[in-house]
């Protein structure tokens, strides 16, 4: 590691970047919903669209991305996706001030935002990868970490408190100008990135867009950890509107103590981030990935439990607090260790198809236990997923490995840190 973790100019010029786009886009968090019902006067089944089908279909339209960005500077395809998040979303409060706004606007503005961010993501992970050596990986993951947390902590609050003032479109705007921010923080990293050069002969096919996955499913320990990432965080995230009608409508809390049910133990998630890598330098990051991911999957049950008052609050806050908390160190320990096991090569299409892969199962598993809410009831629905999250550990269990070509061993080595 470099002395004090100093990981230079052009990696905090990124981290800025990424700080500043994440604090928009929880500023402007439920914004589409209430622009949709409150200005657009929609029903409930559009509502579920704009966040279902809109991150379904931007996932797919992501797919061909993966291909194309893995031959592109990345720092261009950052800051080109930047923009064009920006002036989809200003899109928003422009046509809203001319009284031209639609509810397929809004859908269309969330199929590209939902694209570009996939985009987004591959792109950065490549592009980290290329301004750090291996060793910095895992304490650059654990900073990004730790500032999702922290502006998670932040970031709801004071977007409620802007949607109060200034109504629901204001925040979408400010979101659109963080992302244009964020463009001029990433060109700001400066320095010279060269040209991928396409190794395959020929021009592109359509069994390009399928590399990463192949890639992904012929490496016996990447597998094991996107089938568990994928199924874990799908569950998680399916069960989310669920608990939000069993707070909110049965246990009858109050709007102000939901979202202290999730913004309080979001400190766990500085103190889990705090922690990865010295536990990863301890232990060895597989070992952290299967303690990390099998103890989180313990918390998910424990949100069917709740009851009202005091107590059913203060479990559901002790639940997040573990389940944010251990997740804080698994992420940043997951996210390096793919980004180390990951040929330079194959980056962008190996991210490009888990993010595709996890935001399909999760819009999957939202619909589907949605379905289960209403037939069983939100909480025998909340703690079907809980037992089902207990499963998951056995995800993790790596398959025997494939026999490779002496090549492809000596690029795909791992040492644990």
């Amino acid at each position: 590691m470099t002395s004090g973790h100093r990981l230079g100019r052009r990696f905090g010029w990124l981290w800025a970047a990424y700080g500043t786009s994440a604090l928009g886009t929880w500023l402007a968090f439920g914004a589409f919903p209430l622009i949709a019902i409150q200005v657009l006067n929609v029903g409930p089944a559009e509502v579920a669209a704009l966040s279902g089908v809109g991150a379904a279909v931007g996932a797919a339209v992501a797919m061909p991305l993966g291909p194309w960005v893995e031959f592109r500077r990345k720092r261009q395809v950052l800051v080109a996706t930047d923009l064009v998040r920006c002036a989809a979303l200003l899109t928003v409060p422009a046509a809203f001030a001319f009284g031209a706004l639609t509810f397929l606007q809004l859908l269309l503005v969330s199929v590209a935002v939902a694209a570009t961010d996939i985009t987004f993501r591959a792109a950065s992970g490549a592009y980290l990868k290329t301004l750090l050596p291996d060793e910095d990986l895992l304490v650059a993951n654990a900073r990004l970490e730790a500032t999702t947390w922290t502006i998670t902590v932040v970031g709801p609050p004071l977007g409620g408190a802007a949607i109060g003032l200034l109504g629901p479109v204001a925040t979408v705007a400010a979101d659109a100008i963080s992302h244009l921010l964020s463009a001029a923080g990433i060109r700001a990293t400066g320095g010279e990135e060269p040209r991928p050069e396409r190794r395959e002969a020929g021009r592109a096919r359509v069994g390009d867009l399928f590399d990463g996955w192949r890639y992904i499913l012929a490496d016996a320990t990447l597998r094991p950890l996107f089938c568990n990432t994928a199924l874990f965080n799908g569950l998680v995230m399916a069960t989310s509107p669920l608990l939000a009608v069993l707070m909110l409508g049965r246990l009858g809390f109050a709007p102000w103590q939901y979202g202290l049910a999730f913004a309080a133990p979001s400190v766990g998630g500085l103190l889990g981030s705090r922690l990865a890598r010295p536990l990863a330098t301890r232990f060895g990051q597989r070992h952290v990935l299967a303690v990390a991911g099998s103890v989180r999957a313990l918390w998910p049950i424990g949100l069917a439990f709740p009851g009202p008052g005091a107590g059913g609050l203060l479990l559901v806050i002790g639940v997040e607090f573990g389940l944010i908390f251990t997740c804080a160190v698994f992420n940043p320990v997951c996210a390096t260790y793919r980004l180390q096991r990951t040929a330079t090569e194959r980056v962008s299409r190996t991210l490009t198809a888990w993010a595709v892969t996890t935001r399909s199962t999760t819009a999957l598993l939202t619909v589907l236990w949605g379905v289960l809410g209403s037939l069983l009831g939100p909480r025998t629905a909340i703690g079907l997923a809980g037992l089902l999250s207990l499963l998951t550990p056995l995800l993790l269990c790596p398959a025997p490995a494939r026999r490779r070509s002496p090549a492809s061993r000596t690029r795909l080595t791992f040492k644990d840190s």
